[in-house]
């Protein structure tokens, strides 16, 4: 038996084909669902409506602002920030039950071991040799307000792992991965220059898209997962070229 309440937020815009599927991972365990939409035209909000009444459409003000807008709608002991794209499996699921069900949670936070999940393949390196904190208290949690790659700032405390995988499906196809690529660059441009972070010259930019390659490829491993794995580290390689050469655009004026 549950000891813990947990509120599960998500942001969504126009993901009919995907969010169902995350929704079902967690409507069992979930004591609230708090959906912030951003203005979908398809069948989004018809099939979030199914799991819970707690839907708000509002405007898109970046990433960071949206969940924390999210997270002050929760009500819980312990929230879940999960994307639309994302969805727990099975012994994620167990592990959390698990997690909420025990007397006394000592830490404040988890990390969740993500899948990352394209072209029918659930990577288990490169960029999928990772855990992201997802799970936290929410008394005393923030997000920092960043336009993309945004942090959820956890209460103080231990922070644990929970067994498992969050599943990432982040690409519908190979176009939607380029545009989402394309856009997490630009974004992440315009964050650096706002913070004053310099690109130092596209010759570095250069050499930060070899190393960004070098990282997730040899480092990480991606090479273990083939085909699929090189094609990530080359896209992600070519996000950290693009995300600086903006940046010395902005501030060239450009």
């Amino acid at each position: 038996m549950k000891k813990h309440s947990l509120s599960v937020m998500l942001i969504t815009k126009n993901e009919e084909d995907r969010v169902e599927r995350c929704l079902m991972s967690v409507a069992d365990i979930a004591d609230e669902i708090i959906v912030l939409d951003s203005g979908s035209t398809d069948n989004t909000l018809a099939i979030c409506q199914k799991y819970t009444d707690k839907v708000t459409v509002t405007d898109w003000p970046g990433f960071g602002k949206q969940k924390q807008r999210a997270l002050e709608q929760t009500s819980c002991d312990w929230v879940l920030s999960i994307d639309a794209d994302e969805a727990l499996d099975e012994t994620m699921r167990n592990a959390l039950i698990a997690l909420l069900s025990q007397e006394e949670i000592k830490e404040s936070a988890f990390c969740l071991p993500w899948g990352v999940t394209l072209y029918g393949k659930t990577l288990k390196h490169g960029r999928s040799a990772r855990a992201v904190l997802r799970l936290f208290k929410r008394d005393g949690a923030r997000y920092t307000l960043d336009e993309v790659h945004e942090t959820v700032i956890p209460a103080a405390g231990n922070i644990g792992k929970l067994k498992g995988l969050l599943l990432h499906y982040t690409h519908r196809d190979y176009g939607h991965g380029l545009n989402k690529a394309a856009q997490y660059a630009w974004l992440g441009s315009q964050k650096y220059f706002r913070k004053g972070k310099k690109s130092h010259g596209l010759t570095l930019a250069l050499l930060r898209g070899v190393w960004t390659f070098f990282h997730i490829y040899f480092l990480r491993r991606g090479f273990l997962d083939g085909s699929v794995g090189f094609i990530v580290a080359m896209t992600y390689a070519q996000v950290s070229f693009n995300k600086y050469v903006g940046l010395w655009l902005l501030e060239n004026n450009r």
